[in-house]
């Protein structure tokens, strides 16, 4: 019988399972040695069978095309990744200090200002931000904090260096699947669990629940807690439902919500209205109250706004709390930690060039075909360029959109993405792979024990997004020695 992990690739890059000299990571060294008593048979058997349990889970995600919205059975490989918690528990402070400052930062923008006048932020990229809410001045949620619910991208670099790519501070998605990978996993290799001492991640939607809970403006009673969604199309919805379901809170749209004469938030119920304490909504802001946002937006509810102003009803994450999940205003999050916080960045950012100075702009407009050019509002990796991949027509377009807007727009070296073995067909090839661990914060603040692993499928590929092709792993993070 041949093992697979015998015939894997020598590490072109910083590789999570093998190091340079194609030993296994100590902390993956059970992994390696379960996978080399593994040949194809018995790996593909496994693959047809989390397969199978995907399909009869409903475990689903939806990609919008022109031919209309196509729900999609969750792409997930069988190989972990796996991390060491003494690595583990240092990125974990960093991901802490770092959600601590965006959330005293975002405070700041809507009140006094203080970090634009002390000259640390400047004025030119707050008026910019296309997710500065004018309607959330002078508004401080309970705890002071904004984003309640954290979705902060990491990747590593060539040389071992993780970096933080990107924050979601609007709506993050993606932790359902985190949850149900490591669900997968437990079916498929329970020897494995039972031999490592990997850490849980199940706490998650009591966490989550705890979290929302402390915002509730009533005490001494179980708050009522409800998930805000748009509705089956949206792409998320899976997640949407899972959650509410772990939590114990209600699904609701925003046709089920009502806004009352006294300015309390009540849900429709067959026995007539209930009070509502606490939202968790997966709507963008535009959306959430057209009474203050988009007057035709059907997805929200009218009046949500003047309720969470008058302190009657918790929304996790606060509107507005989107300023901060600005790729822009990322290149400054090292600064505002200094300035906050008065401490070193943990965990560093991936170096960055603005296009809205000059100098930046010259190098970057020079260095296209070197560089990663990403506009500053857009997710899910569209609307960037990948400068050594595009096409001479693909990179001049960009350097037109660059000089019309140069505030929209930042840039970034193109880095040697880590990879781990990944099954493709009927064999181990190595893949790019990212990582976005869920940070929680209201009284108290909360990190997964890792997050989900999003894999790009294609050889050479950096896109990891599932819209666009990216597939996921469960993450590990094990206890060693």
């Amino acid at each position: 019988m041949s093992s697979l992990i015998e015939h894997y690739p020598s590490a072109e890059f910083f590789d999570e399972l093998l190091d340079a000299e194609r030993q296994p990571r100590p902390a993956a060294r059970a992994l390696f040695e379960h996978l080399r008593a593994l040949d194809a048979a018995g790996l593909d058997e496994r693959r047809e069978a989390v397969n199978a349990a995907i399909m009869t889970m409903g475990i689903t995600f939806t990609v919008y095309s022109e031919a209309g919205n196509i729900d999609r059975a969750w792409p997930f490989d069988i190989i972990p990744r796996v991390l060491s918690r003494k690595e583990w528990t240092r990125i974990e402070e960093g991901l802490k200090q770092r959600l601590t400052a965006l959330n005293m930062f975002i405070n700041d923008l809507y009140n006094e200002q203080n970090i634009v006048r002390d000259g640390v932020f400047p004025l030119e990229v707050l008026e910019g931000s296309r997710n500065f809410r004018a309607q959330c001045k002078g508004i401080t949620p309970r705890f002071g904090v904004w984003a309640h619910v954290c979705g902060t991208d990491l990747v590593r670099d060539k040389d071992g260096t993780v970096y933080v790519l990107e924050d979601n501070l609007r709506v993050p998605s993606g932790v359902s699947y985190m949850l149900e990978n490591r669900q997968l996993m437990k079916r498929l290799f329970p020897d494995l669990f039972q031999a490592s001492d990997i850490l849980p991640v199940d706490d998650y939607p009591a966490r989550l629940h705890d979290t929302l809970a402390a915002l509730s403006p009533r005490t001494g009673l179980r708050p009522v807690v409800v998930v805000l969604t748009p509705g089956i199309y949206n792409s998320a919805y899976f997640e949407h439902s899972y959650l509410a379901q772990k939590m114990g809170a209600f699904l609701v749209e925003g046709s089920d919500l009502v806004v009352g004469e006294d300015d309390y938030v009540y849900m429709k119920t067959v026995s007539g209205l209930r009070r509502v304490d606490v939202i968790y909504r997966r709507i963008d802001d535009d959306f959430l109250d057209p009474e203050v946002f988009r007057p035709d937006s059907a997805l929200g509810v009218k009046g949500l706004m003047r309720a969470w102003r008058a302190g009657h009803v918790g929304i996790a994450n606060a509107p507005g709390a989107g300023v901060a999940d600005d790729k822009v205003v990322y290149a400054f999050v090292p600064k505002v930690i200094r300035y906050y916080l008065n401490e070193e960045p943990i965990i560093p950012n991936v170096p960055s060039y603005l296009c809205m100075v000059e100098e930046d702009r010259e190098y970057v407009l020079a260095n296209l075909d070197k560089l990663v050019v990403k506009p500053a509002n857009e997710s899910g990796g569209y609307g960037m360029l990948i400068g050594p991949r595009a096409t001479p027509e693909q990179r001049d377009e960009f350097a037109a959109l660059i000089r019309a807007n140069p505030r929209n727009y930042m840039a970034q070296p193109t880095l040697a993405l880590s990879t781990a073995p990944t099954l493709v067909d009927h064999h181990l090839e190595p893949r790019h792979l990212d990582l976005r661990p869920f940070i929680l914060q209201s009284d108290k603040l909360y990190c997964t024990t890792g997050g989900l692993t999003r894999v790009a499928m294609q050889a050479g590929s950096l896109v990891v997004n599932s819209s666009q092709g990216g597939g996921a792993k469960d993450t590990w993070i094990v206890d060693v020695d």
